[in-house]
Parts: structure tokens; C-alpha cells; sequence
């Protein structure tokens, strides 16, 4: 299972020399912006690219030919995952502290929760939509969540105050943890759906 993590890293050699100017262009440019964001920018730059080379040269068709089970291939993606988002995390980490771009373990953490929640959603949707597809939804999935979400929290925030009442008075490190348990649980509940669809899907 370790070949099959390591062969995102190894076909994104091309790839892999852009992310260091990736991260530099928005440690440069984008003073503004949340080193959260930035954070998961970093997180889903492998993964994702790994899941597009995947879909572009249908590598399913290669990798169900090895002497690999379907639960190992879809176990290598997601344990990969998250290999590679504490990996990226990391040197961008580095990159942004070279540049002086100030941020907190908090802003990680934030990362981490969102890309669980990002890839809970979108990793099952390799293997259900057609090849072609998938980059179109990601891309408008991603800007829908953008335009969506902050006016649903303002609604939520107004209209449900038992709710908000609750979540404002936790502690900052309860918060946290739930958040955390909601986060890498919506993960492993995809990792299932995405076993289960994937052993049932026919290359």
C-alpha cells in the first residue's frame, strides 16, 4: 500500500516544482488574505492533482490489474491524504514564516478541519462521476461553498440562537475538539462510501 501513497508524489515531479511558487505567490500578494485559506490551498494541492492524473490516463484500469484489493487502492487515496496535507501544511508553514506572513496554530488547525470536511464531499465524487466531469464540479462546488455558505451562517446565527447561544458558550478548546470529531468523522464515513462504491464500479 505504501507504492500506491507514493505514486501520487512520484507522477507530480512537474507538478510538485509549482508548489513552492505556489505558496510564495500568495505569501507575497496576498497579505490580506486568511492563512487559513492559504493553509488549505496547500493541504489539496497533491491530493487533488493525484485524483486529476488519475481520471486523465485512467490509472483505475493499471491499478486493478496489480496485485492490489479494491480496499487497499481506496484506503492508499485517503491515508495518502492525509499524509500529503500534513506534508504540504508543513512547508507552507515554512514558506509563509520565511516571508513573515503572520499566522497561528489556530489557522492550521482550521486547514485541517476544512480540508476534511472538502474531501469527505468530493473524494466519493471520483469515483461516481464520469471522467471529463469531475474538475467542472469541484470548481463550481467550490465557489457555490463560497457564495453559499456565509449568508447560511448569518441565517443560522439569527434564527437559530439555542444554536449559536450553545457554540458561544463553549470553550475555545471545546470547540475545537468537536469540531475535530465532526470533521475527521465525516472523513471516515466517505472513506466507507467511497470503499463501497469503488468495489462496485466496473473499468
Amino acid at each position: 500500500m505504501f507504492n500506491l501513497i507514493k505514486k501520487d508524489f512520484v507522477i507530480q515531479k512537474t507538478q510538485l516544482l509549482l508548489f513552492i511558487p505556489f505558496i510564495m505567490f500568495f505569501a507575497i500578494f496576498a497579505g490580506h488574505m486568511s492563512p487559513a485559506f492559504i493553509f488549505l490551498l496547500a493541504s489539496m494541492y497533491i491530493p487533488i492533482n493525484g485524483y486529476f492524473y488519475d481520471e486523465q490516463v485512467e490509472s483505475n484500469i493499471l491499478l486493478n490489474s496489480l496485485p492490489y484489493t479494491r480496499k487497499e487502492i481506496v484506503a492508499a487515496k485517503y491515508i495518502g491524504a492525509i499524509a500529503y496535507m500534513i506534508l504540504s501544511i508543513g512547508v507552507a508553514g515554512i514558506i509563509l514564516y520565511i516571508f513573515n506572513y503572520d499566522f497561528l496554530i489556530m489557522d492550521i488547525a482550521i486547514a485541517m478541519g476544512l480540508f476534511f470536511i472538502f474531501a469527505a464531499f468530493a473524494f466519493p465524487l471520483f469515483y461516481i462521476l464520469k471522467p471529463g466531469y469531475i474538475g467542472v464540479v469541484i470548481i463550481v462546488g467550490m465557489i457555490t461553498l463560497a457564495v453559499v455558505l456565509p449568508p447560511l451562517f448569518r441565517f443560522l446565527a439569527k434564527h437559530f440562537t439555542t444554536i449559536t447561544d450553545f457554540l458561544s458558550s463553549l470553550s475555545t478548546t471545546a470547540s475545537y475538539l468537536i469540531g475535530a470529531a465532526i470533521s475527521i468523522g465525516l472523513y471516515l464515513i466517505s472513506w466507507m462510501v467511497s470503499r463501497f462504491i469503488y468495489q462496485r464500479k466496473v473499468f
